[in-house]
């Protein structure tokens, strides 16, 4: 038996639910015969583009659509797997030959934006000038990745995320269709985990359609999906807008412990928030995204951690948690403050006071970006290597911190050295020893807080930390 997604995909553009800004100037179109030799659909996964691209292309040349039919004027491309130059060659070379039965030939190329830049440029030309029988319809979801002179010259279409009171009514039907038993609490659960997209929405229903043959209960979907009670998640964000640190490790323990995943409950927070915001509740959104493994319990520990808040778990002037940490995420620099741009992790400088020759206002202006941008059109590999470096700027010395021994020999050599310092734009250059790497130190820090949590899990940050 087909999936419930493959079953109520739409065959009619009168049958697309929640995208009438697309469907209907295209059915207008249809009816005006005015039919333009490219299109561009973009838009969210899931959101129709590739099933709307499917049933213009038959409506427009008048053929019956259906989910298996295989017509030989209408061809699909994975843009993915047939992304080089050598593809749209051929592509080129067959789009002059005539259609088969149809009045169009038409290419339906998904994931356009994975072609390369050489195999845009080849496009550009088949677009510029079309054979009056061809038509290109392109889907992305990335749509900034697709050149300007590719989107210019295509008609533009954009799909959305459809809202909970559209697919509400709609996966209720395809319930009542299907003989689905499930309390409307329960299917809002769905919804809001398909987030949107009617496709994920029914694989969903899919999965959870099996957890009973008669009425399905909210407890149920919660207790299947491995999701946090909205009790849990109040309280959690209640004890972190309380500066409670002691709450948010006894919430979160409680939450992990039942075998929710920290990359889930982040998920249902970031959620929440959204739904809510609130100024006090921002800097937690801001890293919240950062929660994945390795370490991703003790992630969110951190996260939910004010500042200042944190060092009551490590009392004492040396508490390790003095050093902010950001994952994997950029934040803008703090005034006066270095911040490496490799992986964006910010540098403390602790107990460090400027003597009157070392005053800020006399320390000159350095930027990393184009330093590595100099380092680069120099010599690519030590670019390289710089590029998996930490770094600070301490006065007049730019400090950079190796990744490992290799690294640090590399960097070190005479030849290497002399380019470092005439990239720097006047500042010294010293090459530091791997120990020193503050990377090394912020993987410290969230291994303590891993301990707090009751263990670390290294393989996916998935498990149960407190066995």
């Amino acid at each position: 038996m087909r999936s419930l997604y493959r079953r109520y995909r739409p065959v009619k553009l009168s049958e697309v639910v929640g995208q009438k800004q697309v469907t209907e100037p295209l059915a207008n179109s249809l009816k005006e015969g005015k039919i333009s030799h490219a299109y561009l659909f973009i838009g969210p996964r899931g959101t129709g583009k590739t099933s709307v691209a499917r049933i213009f292309a038959h409506e427009v040349n008048g053929f019956p659509y259906t989910i298996e039919d295989d017509y030989v004027d209408i061809i699909e491309i994975d843009g993915a797997s047939n992304r080089g130059i050598d593809n749209i060659r051929e592509l080129r070379e067959k789009v002059a030959i005539a259609p088969t039965a149809g009045k169009y030939k038409i290419y339906i190329i998904d994931e356009v934006h994975m072609l390369t830049k050489e195999a845009f440029n080849a496009l550009l030309k088949t677009l510029e000038e079309p054979p009056e029988h061809a038509i290109f319809i392109m889907a992305t979801t990335d749509a900034y990745k697709v050149p300007v002179t590719i989107t210019s010259r295509s008609q533009t279409y954009t799909f959305r995320l459809a809202e909970s009171d559209v697919i509400f009514p709609y996966i209720k039907s395809i319930c009542e269709k299907e003989k689905i038993l499930i309390d409307d609490d329960a299917l809002k659960i769905v919804i809001k985990r398909g987030g949107g997209s009617f496709r994920d929405t029914l694989s969903l229903l899919d999965q959870i359609s099996t957890l009973s043959d008669k009425q399905i209960s909210k407890e149920m979907v919660v207790d299947a999906l491995g999701l946090p009670e909205d009790e849990q998640i109040a309280n959690l964000l209640t004890a972190y807008q309380n500066s409670d640190a002691g709450a948010v490790v006894n919430e979160l323990r409680n939450i992990l412990s039942s075998g929710i995943k920290p990359e889930t409950l982040a998920e249902e927070l970031i959620s929440t928030i959204i739904a809510e915001p609130t100024p006090e509740l921002l800097p937690l959104l801001a890293k919240l995204p950062d929660v994945k493994a390795p370490f991703a319990e003790a992630r969110i520990l951190v996260a939910l951690m004010k500042e200042g808040v944190a060092e009551r778990l490590f009392p004492g002037p040396a508490s390790p948690l003095s050093t902010s940490y950001a994952g994997t995420r950029a934040e803008p620099p703090l005034q006066g403050e270095p911040v490496r741009s490799g992986r964006n992790i910010r540098l403390e400088r602790s107990n460090r006071k400027l003597s009157s020759e070392k005053d800020a206002s006399a320390t000159p202006s350095f930027n990393w970006s184009s330093f590595s941008e100099k380092v680069k059109e120099a010599s690519g590999a030590l670019a390289l290597q710089i590029a998996s470096a930490n770094y600070e700027v301490d006065g007049t010395t730019l400090k950079i911190y190796p990744e490992n021994d290799f690294a640090k020999t590399f960097l070190s050599r005479d030849k290497n050295k002399k380019i470092l310092i005439e990239c720097a734009d006047g500042l010294k250059v010293t090459v530091c020893d791997v120990k020193d790497n503050p990377k090394i130190k912020n993987d410290e820090l969230i291994s303590k807080m891993s301990d707090i949590m009751g263990g670390e899990v290294m393989n996916d940050g998935g498990g149960n930390p407190f066995n």
